[in-house]
């Protein structure tokens, strides 16, 4: 899951690796913008593709994944159902394909993935742990030649900026990951909603600012007498789409417990 649909938060990628194809589900709405992104990565010259995020099971969005096969293992950036739910019918489609995920419920076929994992494929890629949107969160540093590209997940959108989804997401944990990030520049970061876009570090670096002001924003709710969650919500996030809400109550709340303030 995502967020609600606002301008991009860096500049737009001109163009991507010719070993870098996007498959878009058709799952839009609020908190998936377009829709789940699936990436599929094939090294120049390369049998097997990679695949990241088969999102929904959604038929004709897996099938179309499977006529880019040979797959030799699919990867999960985290365990939301907008991007995994599919995983286990694309793993039957490609012949028992392996998923690979820091959660080892939705891995198949291999061992869940653990820092600095380097799953083959004729591409350098390397799994880079970033804990906070949820606990199971990664990102994939991706190398060929000189080229080189992040798949952030939901991390870092396109379009907008992330929820914490507590209690799962942490967002100290999430600072963390935005900083690590933040290295990563004049990388193109490959989300998991919304268009590419051509600086990761950048796109990391807006997110820290709009996290530290959306955190003065709620610390200055709470001097001004709001008590619970949806108190704050009200105050903070007013410019935001009601029907919206309960999504932002879940970064309030990893904002509250990061403020070390109690909640009822």
């Amino acid at each position: 899951m995502g967020g609600h649909v606002t301008g991009a938060v860096g500049a737009l990628a001109d163009e991507l690796p010719g070993w870098v194809t996007l498959l878009r589900a058709p799952n839009p709405g609020p908190m998936t913008l377009d829709g789940t992104n699936t990436w599929v990565l094939r090294a120049p010259g390369a049998e097997h593709a990679v695949v990241i995020d088969p999102g929904p099971a959604d038929e004709g969005h897996l099938a179309a994944i499977a006529a880019h096969g040979p797959v030799g293992f699919v990867l999960i950036t985290h365990g939301h159902p907008d991007h995994t739910e599919g995983a286990p019918r694309l793993s039957a489609l490609l012949g028992g394909a392996r998923v690979l995920a820091v959660d080892p419920a939705h891995s198949i076929g291999g061992e869940p993935l653990t820092s600095g994992t380097t799953p083959d494929g004729g591409l350098a890629i390397r799994a880079v742990p970033t804990p906070g949107h949820t606990a199971d969160s990664v990102c994939f540093l991706v190398e060929h030649g000189d080229e080189r590209v992040v798949l952030t997940g939901d991390t870092i959108l396109g379009r907008g900026t992330t929820v914490v989804a507590h209690p799962d997401g942490h967002l100290g944990d999430y600072l963390s990951s935005l900083e690590l990030l933040s290295a990563y520049r004049e990388v193109p970061a490959l989300p998991g909603h919304g268009p590419a876009l051509a600086d990761c570090g950048a796109a990391a670096e807006f997110y820290l600012a709009h996290r530290r002001a959306r955190l003065d924003q709620v610390r200055a709710a709470v001097a001004a007498g709001a008590t619970t969650a949806p108190e704050v919500v009200a105050a903070v996030y007013a410019d935001v789409d009601r029907s919206l809400w309960w999504a932002a109550e879940w970064s309030v709340r990893a904002q509250l417990e990061y403020l070390g303030v109690e909640q009822p």
